[in-house]
């Protein structure tokens, strides 16, 4: 305290550590609780949204800066050099994108758990971060100050970034002070198209060089919207395009004049699909392979209709509830459940298709996999029944998982028996095909890890190799298979097999124990 008209100063330190996150089930309180929003006149509603997208720019500024600080921890002097083992294809043939320069091809891997993205999201981000924290900071400036929006900036990251590589930082830095003063009175396609003129008009081989870059990277993709549809997106030069776009025109609205009711849509998209499938050309011999899955409960003598058994859901009437199918925890499949379900397929005539096959997928009461049969084994083992009690009604199973082996290498049945359980690369958010995975084993076969299926899994080779080879990744699995990823700053994901039920919840209280540095004690791959 000071006395005689001084000043006084008054000192608190205070801890700069980030808030303890609280026990699960708990949260922050709703904004809009907190914040009055029905008290205030739609003039301040108009206010308040309008700062919201000042504080919206702000955080995106903010996170790209995060993105890049934390790509910057994660340097490429950590991958598999080319010529090691492991290293990375050389050729260009890995889909999807690739690093910044500098940086891990394993950080987008992990960015994508830490957000819970898919990676190919985590991968742009991260070379939008790149850019903008490199050659257009004004534009990471004006996000940060409020003025720009994160549509924007990512538009002109899109623009000025990657695709242009090799263009001069004046020329970019000319760019950006053209168009920034205006971009928030351009619509997202009137900036893009004036960054490309503005672009063209500094440096036109800069457009050159995006626009063959474009053109070696266009491909054919499947994309599934909803409700049975899917788009067939087709990359190809704009040429190309309108010339396709007038002939698949042209040929629906012959077919509406002719008389055809349907929508003109719908006709665009049939003249496509005859255009590429030419039903008028001779047929290619098609294979079909037909799976059925059958649930365990449904295999219980009083599960089945012709004993008295209620109807599926499929067959009761809308709105009505179905009785479950039945429950049978840890019943093994015996003789008598494979001759009654054999007995309803007879019933109904199913079987293989002319070239194809059939195959059977047995699930426990909580859609776990016990095991995977085709009908010719199904057969074989009613037949034989139980070999120890061939007189005997008894409950010993003729159908199970495959058994382990010692060798490194699984079986053909264990392939098959994973690929049908898992479906896909089992590495959280991965969706590649099951049938070009790899299965490996969650603990390594080199140190004692079983060639079991309860330590097997579906890996897509991107991501064998980053389990094998990035340091600080921790795998586990459970014996049903479910699949557990830790990210070496401590981020952990989980992934189920498909179909598969929990039977409780599964938090995490505290991130795992870091793993000792690899730079230290470097395992011998």
């Amino acid at each position: 305290m000071f006395f005689g008209g001084g000043f006084g100063v008054g000192l608190t330190v205070a801890d700069l550590a980030p808030p303890a996150v609280g026990p699960p089930g708990t949260g922050s309180p709703v904004l809009a609780e907190v914040l009055p929003v029905y008290a205030r006149t739609p003039v301040e509603k108009a206010a308040e949204l309008e700062r919201v997208q000042r504080v919206k720019a702000e955080l995106a500024a903010y996170e790209v800066e995060l993105v890049a600080a934390f790509a910057a921890d994660r340097p490429d002097s950590l991958d598999r050099q080319p010529g090691q083992r492991g290293a990375p294809a050389e050729d260009g043939s890995v889909p999807g994108p690739g690093a910044p320069a500098g940086v891990s091809e394993f950080f987008a891997d992990e960015l994508a758990l830490v957000l819970n993205c898919s990676r190919t999201a985590a991968s742009v981000l991260t070379e939008h971060a790149s850019t903008l924290t490199g050659t257009l900071r004004a534009t990471l400036a004006a996000l940060a100050q409020g003025r720009l929006d994160w549509s924007r900036a990512r538009t002109i990251a899109e623009e000025l970034g990657e695709k242009v590589r090799g263009t001069h930082p004046q020329v970019l830095a000319a760019v950006q002070a053209a168009v920034l003063p205006e971009a928030m009175s351009l619509s997202v396609r009137r900036l893009r198209d004036r960054l490309r003129a503005e672009l063209a008009a500094r440096d036109a081989a800069a457009v050159d060089r995006a626009r063959a870059r474009a053109q070696r990277a266009v491909d054919v993709r499947r994309r599934p919207v909803a409700d049975g549809v899917s788009e067939l997106v087709a990359g190809m030069t704009d040429e190309l395009a309108a010339a396709c776009q007038t002939v698949i025109d042209d040929l629906a609205h012959r077919a509406k004049t002719a008389g055809d009711a349907r929508p003109i849509g719908m006709l665009r998209s049939g003249v496509l699909a005859d255009l590429i499938l030419r039903p008028w050309a001779a047929p290619q011999p098609v294979t079909a392979q037909i799976e059925v899955q059958v649930p365990l409960g449904a295999l219980a003598a009083d599960r089945f209709p012709a004993a008295g058994a209620p109807l599926p859901a499929a067959f009761t009437r809308p709105g009505a509830v179905a009785q479950p199918t039945g429950t049978v925890a840890g019943v093994p499949i015996t003789a008598a459940h494979v001759r009654g379900l054999l007995a309803q397929l007879d019933a109904i005539g199913l079987s293989a298709p002319p070239g194809g096959t059939l195959q059977f997928s047995f699930l426990d009461d909580r859609g776990a996999l016990t095991a995977v049969a085709t009908l010719r084994e199904l057969r074989a083992a009613a037949r034989r029944g139980c070999p120890t009690h061939p007189a005997a009604g008894c409950g010993c199973p003729v159908i199970d998982r495959p058994p382990p082996t010692g060798a490194y290498t699984p079986t053909p049945a264990q392939q098959r028996f994973l690929r049908t359980r898992d479906r896909t690369c089992r590495h959280p958010g991965c969706t590649n095909k099951a049938v070009w995975a790899d299965a490996d084993h969650v603990i390594p076969h080199a140190t004692g890890g079983a060639t079991d299926c309860a330590n097997l899994c579906c890996l897509c080779r991107r991501h064998h190799r980053l389990k094998t080879f990035a340091p600080g990744w921790i795998y586990t699995m459970t014996a049903d298979g479910i699949l557990t990823v830790t990210t070496p700053s401590g981020v952990t994901r989980t992934s189920r097999p498909p179909g598969l039920q929990l039977t409780g919840p599964r938090v995490l209280t505290r991130p795992p124990d870091q793993p000792p540095d690899p730079t230290d004690d470097p395992p011998p791959f």
